[in-house]
């Protein structure tokens, strides 16, 4: 009756099981474990689905219903679908945060309800008590799912060609023309595009529970509250974001983000996440109470002598990584995700947080690098490593790498090969290195090629065509001064900064777009491409657009029609990427081909033959492969030459190492379709002939079979 006060003899409750952690159906109920050690009072919350109507509120007995620190208690013929929350009492100090006003969201939640419309939440400001809680609160709903016969794919690394795409972003803009814009059922209506473009692996950015509307700043033009749209704040580490989801107010998110996975390896397409373990969305001492810093503070954070956060993530708090129970509690959520959603791959955000310890030190052999290598159901699981953090900690090379398990985000790739084409002095010879696969970082330790993963840029950074029009960053909108972001880019504007309609500067900037995509696709490595850099999308110059909503990180799909030839080229490398075994080699080159013989598998030239300029005046790159010299089946041979110099410049052309006749495959400074061909339709270029290497472009030459 309205008034009625809700008491725990609604549902009749038994003292349960201590494992495993979070809301567990049986056939007679639902078992519920909780984590936390330092609590002294623990009640069990449980509300209707779409009102905050509590159904009961069950306190725990300490006695009863506790074994060492696990709380735990089965309740009997629960509804089949509600929400529910922990209200939590402990000690005062010492770092503690507990607050029984407050109820908490179950770290092992598979789902949260209260978020399933896009920036419903309501924004809150500094100024304003944000210590209290939020409406969020766990989902608990029995679900059955037909996997089919879905397997992972498990495509080899040296084999794959990465695509960072963010969800909403992806299909959010009218263009794209599917029927549900923005969520994991809007990326399955794009699978034939990404099967045209020829990728190999999406890799989505942030998925786990966020809250959007968490963003205190606002758009100084046009006064609007913005958004955090990358979703780099967890606020739950086992959900699929219920916005995401075009059946999420139905509470149907962990189904669609399935069918997404399964739709993906039916089309050969593998899914990697980009996880976040380093830090929370429940920021500093001003931020808002999720989970964690309720439940046990002390444990799940780094804390500072006088209980302030250690914030080496820039995000305002660093979660304790190396604790067992948070190393149990990571691995739990990272089986989920492997074991229970299928997905092929994890990246793991500032990764170089999992090399602290309690006090921030680092730490040789992390405990929790070791746990997530060692894992038996992660073991066909590719790990990637963003392997630095805010604090300083940069491990591009040297990430703890266990046995070879981890492949990194190579960021000297991605800034070695920028300032070579860019026109820097001296970087001819790093360039070399980060096409051959980066041996200088990875050789040393026993690692191949596929643990450097090659890039150019990301969602954190300009875009490909951004690269080629801006020097500067142009952060404004963000509503921080332009103060955020990167300030060194290593681009180049191509003569005048932003938008032109000079017909030579655009021409020079897609001649300087191809460049780079071709470097990408000729290097040993793991290829990774910006989703929307193949339709050469701008983001107006801003390299930080964390918090635009808005067509600033929108996809505007009619650029495939207005840079149908950028995209022609684009799929036409990675076609010639996935055909040549020589562009994937398992192994570093040697300088000398296998089982003794002399013949060297790469040679290096310059502008003659034979003759290459290391100088720190050197604006040029050549080089030949002998494409029957790999690990793998025999394969064609290529030259390639490279000229970032100011005017064009004549390249002799070696003998190709096998004797057979070259022909052209790539020239950037051509218009389409003679920029790049299809196999054996280039023309013959004769060896010991001079080819004219335009200013700023790149020659490719493919030998006959």
């Amino acid at each position: 009756m309205p008034g009625e006060t809700p008491i725990s003899e609604k549902f009749r409750t038994s003292r349960g099981r201590s494992a495993p952690l979070g809301a567990t159906p049986f056939a007679e109920g639902v078992n519920f474990v909780l984590m936390c050690r330092h609590g002294t009072s623990v009640h069990l919350v449980l509300q209707q689905v779409d009102t905050d109507d509590v159904l009961a509120e069950i306190p725990l007995d300490p006695h009863k219903n506790r074994t060492g620190d696990l709380w735990h208690i089965h309740l009997f013929d629960p509804p089949k679908l509600f929400r529910y929350g922990w209200r939590v009492n402990g000690p005062k100090g010492a770092g503690h945060r507990f607050d029984p006003r407050l109820i908490l969201l179950d770290p092992s939640c598979t789902a949260v309800a209260d978020g399933e419309k896009w920036g419903c939440n309501g924004h809150y400001f500094n100024g304003v008590n944000q210590t209290r809680g939020t409406h969020r609160r766990s989902l608990y709903v029995r679900r059955h799912y037909d996997w089919r016969e879905d397997v992972p794919l498990v495509t080899p690394l040296e084999d794959s060609v990465i695509y960072e795409l963010h969800v909403r972003g992806f299909t959010m803009h009218p263009s794209s023309l599917v029927t549900r814009p923005g969520t994991f059922a809007g990326l399955v209506e794009k699978i034939p595009y990404l099967q045209q473009l020829g990728v190999t692996a999406v890799e989505l950015l942030p998925v786990f529970e966020f809250d959007e509307d968490d963003c205190v700043f606002v758009n100084p033009n046009t006064g609007m509250c913005l958004k955090n749209f990358w979703g780099y704040n967890s606020i739950a580490f086992a959900a699929p974001k219920a916005a995401y989801a075009h059946s999420g107010p139905e509470h149907g998110q962990v189904t669609e983000f399935r069918d997404a996975v399964r739709s993906f390896h039916e089309a050969g397409i593998e899914v990697i996440l980009d996880v976040v373990f380093n830090h929370t969305g429940e920021g500093d001492d001003r931020g808002r109470t999720y989970s964690f810093r309720g439940l046990d503070n002390h444990l799940y954070y780094l804390l500072g002598p006088g209980g302030n956060y250690l914030n080496l993530t820039g995000c305002g708090n660093t979660i304790n990584c190396n604790h067992p129970i948070v190393r149990e509690l990571i691995l739990t959520c990272l089986r989920f995700w492997v074991g229970e959603m299928h997905v092929d791959g994890l990246r793991f955000d500032l990764a170089s947080i999992f090399g602290r310890d309690r006090k921030g030190n680092v730490l040789i052999d992390p405990p929790i690098v070791e746990m997530i290598s060692e894992d038996g159901l992660l073991r066909d699981t590719k790990l990637i490593a963003e392997p630095w953090d805010a604090a300083g900690l940069y491990q591009v090379g040297s990430f703890p790498h266990f046995g070879g398990r981890w492949s990194e985000w190579n960021g000297r790739y991605r800034d070695d090969v920028r300032r070579f084409w860019r026109g820097d002095a001296g970087m001819s010879g790093a360039l070399a290195t980060r096409i051959c696969g980066s041996s200088d970082l990875y050789e040393h330790s026993g690692r191949m090629p596929n643990h450097s993963v090659n890039f150019l840029t990301c969602h954190d950074g300009f875009t490909l065509w951004d690269l080629v029009s801006y020097n500067h960053k142009h952060n404004d909108a963000n509503g921080e001064a332009n103060r955020d972001g990167m300030d060194e880019n290593h681009s180049w504007n191509c003569g005048i900064e932003g938008p032109t309609h000079d017909p030579e500067i655009l021409r020079l900037r897609k001649r300087q777009a191809k460049n780079l995509m071709t470097t990408l696709m000729i290097s040993q490595g793991v290829p990774m491409i910006l989703g929307g850099d193949e339709l050469l999308r701008t983001q107006k110059g801003n390299n930080n657009a964390w918090c635009q909503d808005n067509e600033i990180s929108w996809i505007d799909w009619r650029l495939k029609e207005v840079n149908a030839d950028f995209f022609r080229f684009v799929t036409m490398l990675i076609d010639l990427r996935k055909r040549h075994p020589a562009l994937r080699r398992r192994e570093f080159f040697r300088g000398h081909g296998p089982h003794g013989n002399h013949q060297p598998d790469v040679i290096w030239h310059g502008v003659e033959p034979f003759r290459p300029d290391f100088t720190h005046t050197s604006r040029t790159l050549a080089f030949c492969l002998d494409g029957t010299q790999t690990e793998r089946e025999a394969d064609r041979d290529f030259y390639v030459a490279c000229n970032a110099w100011t005017d064009t410049i004549p390249f002799r052309v070696p003998r190709s190492p096998n004797g057979k006749p070259w022909r052209r495959a790539i020239d950037t400074s051509l218009l389409s379709p003679l920029d790049i061909l299809g196999p054996d339709e280039g023309p013959i270029v004769p060896a010991e002939m001079t080819y004219h290497v335009a200013a700023h472009s790149m020659l490719v030459l493919i030998a006959e079979a």
